[in-house]
């Protein structure tokens, strides 16, 4: 007599936020061959590849994060922000802004970005040794920026008109050459959202939290960064620091790199937008592979979203489409599920689903860190060395030949 695993209920649906090229494979495989099997998956589904938002003028975008609004959970693939060889090749109307920068200022949220730490995969900075958590403020900078190219000398001034009737304007110096310019914003509100965020963040799990920017320089928008984080932190949080043993500190960012190759890890870094897509890619190469870190999105309003840090792997997905093999890792697209799952057991009262979400990431780690079965991304980096370098499809059924036994228990 064959026994039937019943499949694991789920209450509320998760917004399913579909992706590009090779990201988009795996993540259908993943969804296919781990999830499905052991869970009775309700998903809201919106496809955000680069052809349906070009179809639907990106309107596709912001009705996904309207339905995470609805929903409170969301998981997201990687995907296409095109730039002009991508409008081409895709034959595209324009240069459709970010997805992740639309979605993020739409739930005005905060992206913790940490690695996943395996046993056989050593840091590349040798001083390393517990994880660094990146908080990335997830709102305006250059990912909601407008800017100017010009072709002969000439002045230029950003003019600020208030509703209530004031104006202000600020000169740039005189241009005497063709060449660009650049206007970004940031908001209060979000400031401060971000910096509650990072707060609380920290707290919570008994951390050092640092925040870095460039108020020296930048002594109107950094230093305004600097000025909320200093207010808030005196205000709300300094009495619980001193308590919970946690310190917070501000550095300039180019002290804050140095120091960071120093540390042992074991902290919160926040920093703005723009800085914290470029560290967060530092540390996680440092830790072994872009495909080797989670990122999550709070919103202060609650929603939340799990989404894949890394591209969508387009190298590989060419190769893919030739019909040759790929070795394209897919821990990240595994964890953005599984954060996603958890987060809606835990909101929902199910055990089940929980565990569910803890046993699948087990399965990935027994994996890497037993079988030492993995992708070549992290085989040449593997301590002791890697026994077999598999394809992306390989990696995927190994994984669920673990997540099977740990079911069947």
């Amino acid at each position: 007599m064959v026994l039937v695993m019943q499949k694991i209920e789920m209450d509320k649906p998760i917004v399913e936020i579909d992706g590009d090229e090779m990201a988009r494979i795996l993540w259908h495989w993943v969804k296919e061959k781990l999830i499905l099997p052991y869970v009775d998956l309700k998903t809201e589904y919106y496809d955000l590849g680069i052809k349906k938002r070009d179809e639907t003028n990106d309107q596709i975008t912001v009705q996904a994060a309207e339905a995470i609004k609805k929903w409170g959970v969301g998981v997201k693939c990687s995907t296409i922000t095109p730039d002009k060889a991508r409008v081409k090749e895709y034959n595209l109307k324009k240069e459709w802004k970010s997805p992740n920068a639309t979605i993020r200022a739409i739930l005005d949220g905060t992206l913790f970005r940490a690695p996943i730490i395996l046993q056989n995969i050593k840091p590349a900075v040798r001083f390393w040794r517990k994880p660094i958590i990146i908080a990335r403020h997830a709102f305006g900078d250059i990912y909601d920026g407008v800017g100017i190219k010009f072709d002969e000398p000439g002045t230029a001034e950003i003019v600020y008109k208030s509703k209530s009737g004031k104006e202000v304007k600020v000169p740039f110096r005189e241009f005497n050459d063709s060449g660009i310019i650049q206007g970004i914003y940031n908001l209060d509100t979000s400031i401060r959202s971000f910096a509650k965020a990072c707060f609380n963040y920290a707290l919570e799990r008994k951390l050092d939290l640092w925040f870095a920017a460039k108020d020296t320089i930048s002594k109107v928008y950094d230093a305004h960064f600097k000025e909320i984080f200093e207010e808030i932190y005196e205000n709300e949080f300094k009495e619980k620091y001193k308590q919970a043993g946690i310190n917070y500190n501000y550095y300039l960012i180019d002290d804050a790199v140095g120091r960071l190759m120093r540390t042992e890890g074991g902290l919160i870094f926040a920093l703005k937008n723009y800085d914290g897509d470029v560290i967060s890619d530092l540390v996680a190469s440092s830790y072994g592979s872009l495909a080797l870190i989670t990122s999550e999105l709070y919103s202060p309003k609650g929603y939340y979203m799990s989404e894949t840090a890394h591209g969508t792997v387009q190298r590989h997905y060419y190769r893919y489409l030739k019909g040759e093999p790929t070795s394209t890792n897919s821990t990240a697209i595994i964890f953005a599920w599984t954060y996603a799952l958890r987060k809606r057991g835990e909101l929902d009262g199910l055990p089940k689903l929980i565990d569910f979400a803890n046993k699948l990431e087990m399965a990935v780690k027994k994996t890497i860190e037993i079988d030492r079965i993995m992708t070549q991304d992290i085989a040449r980096i593997s301590e002791p060395p890697v026994n077999k370098v598999v394809t992306s499809e390989e990696f995927i059924d190994a994984v669920g030949n673990h997540l099977k036994t740990l079911m069947s228990k």
